[in-house]
Formats: C-alpha cells, structure tokens, sequence
C-alpha cells in the first residue's frame, strides 16, 4: 500500500478568527487616530483662536458676509479696478455659511463658527494624509514627531483656522507633498502639481513656487534616466499643467461673472506685489530680516530650531554615520527638506512681512523638525562605548529627550493659552447687541478699527461704521446694495467712490459720532497713569466719557505696550506673587452705548 501523501488540514473552529495576530500597522498608530488627533486640536483653534490679521476680517469673512446676507465691508483690493481677490474662493466659503443658516437655531454667529468648525476639519484631514506618506516614506517616529510638531505650536493654533489665503495653501500644499513624495504605485506628479495649483490659483498664487524642489527632482531622474523616463516625466509635468490652466480658466470665469470684465486674479496679484508702480505691500509697512526668525521661534520654540538644522544634521549624518542608503534616497531627503529652507529664505529678502506669510511652510517646517529629531535620536541612542555619547547612560538621555520635549509643549501651550487669555474680547463684546441693538443703528469704530471681528458679530441689519481717529489710512468702504444689472450681487462689480491702491485716506469713508448707537473703544488704565499723558486729539477717552456714554460690557485686553516681553509672549497668571516686572497689564475693551436724551 503506497504511503500516504496528502497533506494534514489544520483544523480551524470558525470562531477563533480573532485570535489571530493582526498585521503590524505601518504608521505606530492609526490614520482614523491621527485624524482625530489633529480635528481636536484645530477645533479648539476654531473656538478660541482670535483673528489676529485685520485682513481676515475686511478681505475674507466682510465679502462672504456680503454674498451671504446682501450687505458688508469692502476693501479696494475687490474694486473692479484692481481685482486682486478671487471670488471663488470667498464664494467657497459663502456656501459653507449658508448650509448653517438651513440647520435649527442659525445666527451669524453660528455661521462664523460653522465655517471654523469646517476650516479645522479639511485642516485635519490634509494634516493626516501628509503624516501618512510621511510614515510610510521615511519612518513612523518621523511621523509621530510630525504630529507633535504641528499640535502643540502656536503656529497651527493660528493657521489651521485662519481664513484667509495662506491657510487655504497650506491645506493643498500638504496634499500636493503627500502626492508627490509618495511614489509607491507610481510617481503621482501631475496630482500633486494640480493640488499645488488649487493653492495657488484659488488662494495665493506664491504658495504654489513650493513644489519647486519635487520639481527639480523629477527634472534630475528625468535627465539621468533613459528617454522613455524622460518622456514619461514630460507627460508628467504636461498634465500637471494643464490642471493648472484648467483651474485658471475656471476661476477666470467666476471672477468675470462678479467683477463683470475679464479679471485672471492670480495675475493680478503677482503684478500688484512684483510690479507696482505705487509701492506695492511696503506701503503697509516693512520689517527686519530677524522678523520671521523671532517670529517662528514663538510659534514653533524648539522645532523650529531643529527645522532650521535639518540639514545640516542630515549632512553629518551622511559623514559619521555611513549607511547603505544610496545617491536616491540622500536625494530624497534634501527634496523634503528644501522648501522649508527656500521659502524662508524668499521671504525673508521680502521687505513687507506678515505672520500669515509663512502658513503654507508650516508643514514642512514640522517634517524638518521631525526628521532632525529622527537624526539627533538616532545619534544619540548610539551605544558604542567608544564614543562620548555611547558612554552616557541609555535612561538619562532619554530623561534628557524627554524633558526638552514636555518643555517645548509647555511653552507652546502656554504661549496658545496666553494669546487666547489677552485677545480673546473682541470676539465676545457683541453678544449684547442681540437684544439691545436696533435695525438700522450703527456701531462705530474708531482707533479700535482692525479690531472688528466681522459684521457676522452684530445683529441683521445692525452696520459697522467709522469715525476718524488718529489713523491716517484708507479704511474699507462698503459694497454697493442697489440691486441693478444682470447677477445677484451687483456690489462685485459697481465702481465705489474713494478706493485706491496707495493707501491715502478717503475722508469718504467717515461719519459723524452723533450718528452711532453704538461705539468700541479701548481704554488702557495703565497708559493713563504715565505722567503727561492726553489723549490724542482725535482719540479721547470715550468709556470715560460717562455724560454722553454708557458702559455695556468691558472685557479685559492686554496692554502690550505696558506689559513685558515674557507676559507678551507666553502665560503668565495675574497672581500676587508675581514680581512686577513679570505681570502682564491689563486694559479694557469696550462696548459703549450712547446715553438717551
């Protein structure tokens, strides 16, 4: 009888499915985990972050409010004459409000929050699906110093909310890199290309110069490949700009219909910032080379030291740590890491400087972090007892690693906490208008202008309006509300009297004081007790003016003036014990409403 061959059939009970061991993740933790990570943490943004660019306020939420309820603010930059800010993207965001006025209990306020809630959730998303290819491309504890870097700074606190153009970029730019550094399954250049050109055609056209080194390194492997690559990265690059003409087209189209003449925004924005003859963004002022390196040391503390040493750290390594990595992958590596370095670098020769400017490097920013965190680990967890570093215990430096990490999450959630605590009024003083003001009654602003949060603060029908201060600038006028002409939104396109591009105030733009209800004025206690102080002449004490006003609510606000550089920049809580020189000053920000008769 010939042996019997056939294999033995383990037998399984169908039931024990779940013990089996699961596959180990790529990532260290899950995606749906990560994405949740970074939804809390730009929610929080979305409810607390004040606006801190008067920019968002006049450029972005005064044009949706306007598309969505008839009436708002407007800036010369959306007169037809210049035509320097897209339709598209404010009329984005005016779909996104208008679906919170079909829920129950819609106010203006809610809408405002709504579109928050709706910028931190796209926020979170573009978030983890960079940290995702940044897992799966380089390392997960690269991707987990990633997550840390961009959730506990100051920086996302302030961008991953803001509206405005840089943080749209900012979200496309992470998708963009996500496509292109990610080359499993095939390079994918023309998706990120396109996900680079949304940013740039829809919000702000220089983000788009970011994928510029992704660029290059498809130009380098192009060239030293044969001629079927070469043509397969020319086919590439072709499709990737198309996309981009396509969206040109696109947005060329919307803004036509609003502005009424053939108006290519992202154009006119490059014109208006390169070639102007009338001094261009300088006229809003300029600031030292230093102004961005200050800057991302408070919003970023330690990772942005380690970003700025990527490199170099990368280099070393490459020297004293000889791997078996190959000319690609150390190729690869200074491509991730080169538009951090180069944006801050374009930015920094730039006279006009603004925060909001460096919003689309963030990302990179954190994955230069990141990876030189990854590098300066490595190093040290060397155990060679030849070494000086091999000879310190393995528990004191991670002690050591461990400390500075908490230390920076401290100072990044104390410095959050701090700027939340100082400039959160403004967001909170209107609240009583909705049962004290009228339709048709105005609130005033004078020296506290820029401070205005939005006509989404202030009841239907209830108008923000100006009175002259010592400011010597052009304010925003008003769009036109007569209902005229062919399209819903006849104010996008009929001229407005006193609009330029030079900065000159327009004496147009005022009115009279007897003429407000209601008025917003800040008072600083601290200011006051300086020997010698008047107020200027065109900015009096209005909350003391008690004759003619009265009171409705004050809120705390910083005196940045009065309170010291540490107080400024981080929490500090208002105790006792506290020596003077550390306590922060406090002024009042208020609401006033003008006496009956």
């Amino acid at each position: 009888m010939p042996p019997n061959t056939a294999q033995r059939r383990e037998f399984v009970h169908p039931e024990a499915g779940h013990a089996k061991k699961k596959a180990k993740s790529p990532y260290g933790i899950e995606p749906i985990s990560v994405f949740y990570i970074f939804l809390a943490a730009n929610a929080f943004a979305a409810l607390f972050a004040p606006i801190q660019d008067c920019d968002e306020t006049f450029n972005y939420w005064e044009p949706t409010h306007y598309l969505s309820h008839g009436y708002g603010l407007q800036t010369w930059e959306y007169s037809p004459e210049f035509a320097i800010r897209s339709w598209l993207y404010v009329g984005l965001h005016a779909v996104v409000a208008n679906i919170r006025r079909l829920l129950p209990r819609s106010t203006k306020v809610a809408e405002f929050y709504f579109v928050r809630y709706v910028l931190a959730f796209v926020c979170a998303l573009c978030q983890t699906l960079m940290w995702r290819v940044v897992c799966l491309t380089l390392n997960p504890r690269i991707g987990i110093f990633f997550i840390m870097a961009l959730v506990l700074s100051p920086g996302n606190f302030h961008a991953s909310t803001a509206y405005l153009p840089s943080s749209f970029a900012m979200y496309t730019v992470m998708v963009g890199a996500a496509a292109l550094m990610n080359w499993r399954g095939g390079l994918k250049t023309s998706m990120g290309m396109f996900w680079f050109a949304v940013g740039g055609v829809l919000g702000w056209p220089f983000a788009a110069a970011l994928c510029a080194p992704f660029l290059v390194e498809e130009g380098l492997f192009a060239l030293l490949g044969d001629k079927d690559r070469f043509l397969e990265a020319f086919i590439r690059v072709s499709r990737g700009v198309v996309a981009a003409l396509v969206l040109v087209a696109a947005d060329t189209c919307v803004n036509t219909f609003f502005y009424k003449k053939i108006a290519v925004v992202p154009w006119n924005i490059v014109k208006y910032n390169i070639f102007s003859s009338t001094g261009g963004p300088n006229l809003y002022g300029t600031e030292p080379w230093t102004f961005y390196f200050k800057n991302l040391a408070l919003n970023f503390n330690v990772w942005f030291v380690l970003a700025l040493l990527a490199l170099p750290l990368f280099l070393a390594q490459k020297v004293f740590f000889r791997s078996g990595h190959g000319f690609q992958s150390g190729l690869r590596s200074v491509v991730f890491m080169a538009p951090f370095y180069m944006w801050l670098a374009i930015f920094t020769l730039q006279p006009h400087k603004e925060e909001r400017f460096m919003y689309p490097a963030y990302p990179f920013l954190a994955l230069n972090a990141a990876m030189a965190l990854h590098i300066l680990l490595t190093a040290v967890g060397h155990s060679d007892p030849k070494t000086l570093i091999g000879k310190i215990p393995a528990r004191l430096k991670l002690l050591a690693a461990t400390l500075t990490l908490l230390l920076s999450a401290d100072v990044g959630l104390s410095r959050i906490w701090g700027i939340y605590s100082a400039y959160s009024a403004p967001l909170s003083l209107y609240e009583p208008l909705e049962t004290l003001g009228g339709a048709g009654e105005s609130v005033c602003f004078g020296k506290e202008w820029y401070r205005f949060p939005s006509s989404y603060f202030l009841p239907h029908d209830m108008r923000a309006k100006f009175i002259r201060s010592e400011f010597r600038g052009l304010l925003p006028g008003e769009f036109s509300e007569a209902r005229t002409g062919f399209g819903f939104w006849s104010g996008t396109w009929l001229p407005t009297t006193g609009l330029n591009d030079r900065n000159e105030e327009d004496l147009g733009k005022y009115v009279d004081l007897r003429t407000c209800a209601f008025l917003v004025d800040t008072q600083y206690p601290e200011r006051q007790r300086e020997p010698g102080w008047a107020p200027p002449p065109a900015e009096p004490d209005f909350v003391a003016d008690v004759d003619r006003w009265d009171e409705v609510v004050c809120l705390p606000f910083l005196d940045a003036a009065n309170t010291p550089f540490l107080a400024r920049a981080l929490w500090v809580p208002d105790w006792d014990i506290v020596p003077g020189a550390f306590r922060r000053k406090w002024g009042r920000h208020c609401l006033l409403r003008r006496k009956k008769a």
